[in-house]
């Protein structure tokens, strides 16, 4: 390596209008923009570009010189064939293990009643990956690989720690000078880490809080454009394996982080850049998680975000079911509707692990207290499904999205982030105006799970009374049961600020139907 330390601006004017121009912050800026008007600082240019001696360098044409043509390297050693710089040409392919052998395993009698920790199977699921790549796949997180219940890594493969070691480093320290689990609380450095890895051919999964995604805004965004011109404009660059995120402890589960830790928002940015290399996905359950992440390890020259929390959850889907709802990306939960053969009366939609356990619990009560009440339930797994086709590789038709929500029935969306977003995203459809979307408006704090979502209307209550007041005819006929869902939040707030915890049947609630 040849280091060499050079004034900024050297070779540059010495001095301009009197002041110091080379080896000054001067010469970062524009030297000067008055070429076109000022002959004398048109002098300085051309003096300037003549200190280059063009006519040393190019012919008459303007073409090189032969001699410096030749210094060209060729073959391998050009920037754009050598695997140093094109590291797509080194990629091998995941050994990855099925990941339906890491499934929760959901009856048909439990669904809606078992739980589990959505991340811990993907935690050993990437235990095995890591076990089966231990040459080419990292594992990339602040202090927080435990915390996300992806701790089943360190089976095989310690944190690496290239200081010293210290003995009570053996009591639980997992570390180790071949780690192969990158753990830093510097969220910007292991996104770059990472970034450097996948540039080298190599395969990494990202995972940090939600909250805190937002550190590597800017550094997403460059990755995102560096792909995007990769993919569509330059040929002769080769893939690379797709930059994993996985964001957990989400917004919706924070009652002793609190405020700080609510921030559904990085999905939004992440809906900015060019939809060739962006993915978003939530999946409602443990298993519908594992289909996602073999996808997405899978796959290569895009960044696919997941958002899926670490905290126990009810589990609705077998792996089998997991896997066709994954990849359809949205679909129609015929056991939680009650529409088949006939007109819905109304749509309640999801999308978000807790999102859908309200959607669900309010359908129940819904199909409890309203049972003439046609009602179809819809849940999302990949958030561009709402996105027209036109504008998304993974989006819907106008078919498509109108056979789900109708061209002209009440949509009640039960969303995991920004309330916003679903409207951007879906806008152009014909049925957007009766698309009424609730989700979190930064309101909260340290509260219970049913509080923070009373608080920011995406409980299941809330959302029985969004379907008495669109569903035409509805309002007058179930005033009575609008009342008890206003009791009801009345009363849960309460006790929750009394007790500091939810009531037992909301704590222990599953799903009836």
């Amino acid at each position: 390596m040849i280091v060499l330390r050079t004034p900024k601006g050297w070779t540059g004017p010495k001095e301009i209008n009197g002041h110091k121009a080379e080896g000054s912050w001067r010469s970062h800026q524009v030297p000067f923009s008055d070429v076109r008007t000022n002959p004398t600082h048109l002098k300085l240019l051309e003096d300037w570009m003549h200190g280059y001696r063009p006519d040393e360098l190019f012919d008459a044409d303007g073409r090189l010189v032969p001699e410096l043509r030749e210094l060209a390297p060729s073959g391998g050693r050009r920037m754009s064939a050598n695997p140093h710089t094109n590291g797509g040409l080194l990629r091998r392919d995941l050994k990855l293990p099925d990941f339906r052998d890491y499934a929760v395993q959901v009856p048909d009698d439990q669904k809606g009643k078992v739980l589990c920790e959505n991340t811990r199977p993907l935690g050993e699921f990437l235990r095995d990956v890591m076990r089966n790549n231990m040459t080419n796949f990292r594992l990339f997180g602040p202090d927080e690989t435990a915390s996300n219940r992806l701790q089943a890594v360190y089976e095989v493969s310690k944190k690496v720690w290239m200081a010293d070691l210290l003995p009570e480093d053996a009591d639980g320290g997992e570390l180790s000078r071949d780690g192969r689990v990158m753990e830093m609380l510097s969220e910007h450095t292991l996104i770059g880490w990472l970034e450097g890895y996948l540039l080298s051919g190599r395969h990494g999964f990202f995972h940090t809080y939600e909250a805190f995604a937002h550190v590597i805004d800017s550094m997403f965004n460059q990755h995102a454009k560096w792909l995007d011109i990769s993919k569509n404009h330059v040929p002769w660059r080769a893939s690379v394996a797709s930059q994993n995120i996985l964001l957990s402890s989400t917004v919706w589960r924070q009652d002793h982080n609190g405020f700080s830790h609510q921030d559904p928002g990085f999905i939004d940015l992440v809906t900015n850049k060019s939809p060739s290399v962006c993915r978003v996905y939530l999946p409602p359950d443990a298993n519908t998680l594992l289909a996602v992440a073999d996808r997405c390890l899978r796959s290569t020259d895009c960044i696919n975000v997941i958002v899926a929390d670490k905290q126990k959850h009810l589990q609705f889907s077998t792996i089998d079911e997991a896997v066709v709802h994954c990849a359809k990306g949205i679909g129609i939960w015929g056991r939680a509707s009650n529409d088949e053969g006939v007109e819905p009366d109304v749509v309640m939609a999801c999308c978000g692990d807790v999102a859908t356990q309200e959607a669900l619990a309010a359908t129940a009560l819904l199909r409890e207290h309203l049972p003439d009440l046609k009602v179809r339930f819809v849940n999302v797994v990949d958030l561009y499904k709402l996105q027209p086709a036109s504008e998304h590789p993974h989006g819907s038709t106008d078919r498509e999205f109108d056979a789900l929500f109708t061209t002209d029935k009440p949509v009640i969306f039960n969303f995991h982030g920004y309330p916003w977003l679903i409207h951007k995203l879906a806008y152009r459809f014909k049925n957007h105006e009766n698309l009424h979307v609730r989700g979190y408006k930064e309101r909260g704090n340290i509260n219970t799970p049913l509080e923070l979502a009373i608080l920011n209307q995406t409980d299941r209550f809330t959302l029985v009374i969004d379907v008495i007041d669109w569903v035409p005819g509805l309002a007058a006929r179930a005033a009575h049961l609008k009342e008890r869902m206003k009791n009801e939040i009345i009363l849960n707030l309460a006790y929750a600020h009394e007790h500091g915890t939810d009531r037992e049947e909301i704590t222990n609630w599953v799903w009836p139907l």
